[in-house]
């Protein structure tokens, strides 16, 4: 009788087999959620290593396979991430490696990968920084039409309603009229009213709020994602801090007192941002101001070309 290991070469592959039923073209087939590791320069030349989701797909372009080689597009993506930072030309080869070790299979190769990302930021005005975690979803693909390179992210910040602040002003024009005379008025009293709760009898609604991205950079253009946030958070004024002692504080309250916006505004000022950077060829908006008045949320979407 033959040991076991002795006929291991003849293992049997049932992928090649003709399927049991009708076959069909198939857009994708490959792995999704596979654990691993990459290596993301931000922008900032700092390479980090990230724990990552990835998916690897191919089309089946022949009606007569049964299924592909699962294993192979795991090897690879394995070999190339590891190897390489992750770029668009690491993209590019990696599915080039995927295409090819189904040559004749497949003319369509898909590749996604999602992470986060560490980016530090300074305080508004005190001398010290924190850590921000960013989001980040690529998807990526290559065929007839071409690469194709999407990245999603997120930027948070604060909003302050300007309805709300204009009803608030409004209270407090009726507490001082309330509280002074019509006629001459004393420049330290109102000053010591204005630092009083009085002075401040309202108060606007703010809430936090979330901007989903997806861009697509023109080919060969960096994935800048530091750029990318820089552009946006500067465009709405008000991201959300990490370090903060009070001088950050009093300035991100300025900051949203100085800065109100509806979601409509946000959006708005987002895509005029984007629109400005060239190295963007394609973008889509959402923005969601999670109200602190309603039990629902505020939502505006965008995109290039809609201003």
């Amino acid at each position: 009788m033959k040991r076991i290991h002795e006929t291991s070469e003849l293992t049997p592959d049932v992928a090649t087999d003709v399927p049991p039923h009708r076959g069909g073209m198939l857009d994708w087939v490959g792995m999704d959620n596979i654990e691993g590791m990459v290596r993301f320069d931000a922008g900032d030349g700092d390479i980090q290593r990230c724990s990552a989701r990835i998916g690897t797909f191919i089309n089946l372009s022949r009606p007569d396979q049964r299924g592909i080689h699962m294993s192979r597009l795991y090897l690879l993506a394995d070999e190339h991430l590891n190897a390489h930072a992750l770029t668009a030309s690491t993209l590019k080869d990696l599915m080039r490696a995927l295409l090819n070790s189904h040559y004749g299979l497949a003319d369509r190769a898909r590749i996604t990968i999602s992470f986060d990302q560490l980016v530090r930021r300074a305080a508004l005005r005190s001398e010290h920084s924190g850590w921000r975690i960013y989001p980040v979803s690529i998807d990526a693909s290559l065929g007839a039409d071409g690469f194709q390179l999407g990245l999603s992210t997120e930027v948070v910040y604060s909003s302050t309603c300007p309805a709300s602040a204009a009803l608030s002003r409004q209270l407090i024009q009726q507490q001082f009229a309330k509280d002074f005379d019509a006629g001459a008025v004393d420049h330290a009293s109102v000053l010591a009213w204005l630092g009083s709760e009085k002075g401040i009898i309202a108060t606007p609604h703010a809430q936090r709020s979330v901007a989903r991205l997806w861009v697509r950079y023109v080919d060969g253009a960096p994935l800048n994602l530091i750029a990318l946030l820089d552009r946006v958070e500067q465009s709405l004024g008000t991201p959300v801090q990490t370090a903060v002692k009070r001088q950050d504080e009093q300035a991100f309250a300025l900051a949203n007192g100085s800065n109100l916006m509806f979601c409509e505004d946000a959006a708005r000022r987002i895509q005029r941002a984007l629109d400005a950077d060239s190295d963007i060829v394609d973008f889509r908006i959402m923005v969601e101001h999670q109200e602190s008045l309603h039990a629902h949320n505020a939502v505006a979407h965008a995109s290039k070309g809609q201003a």
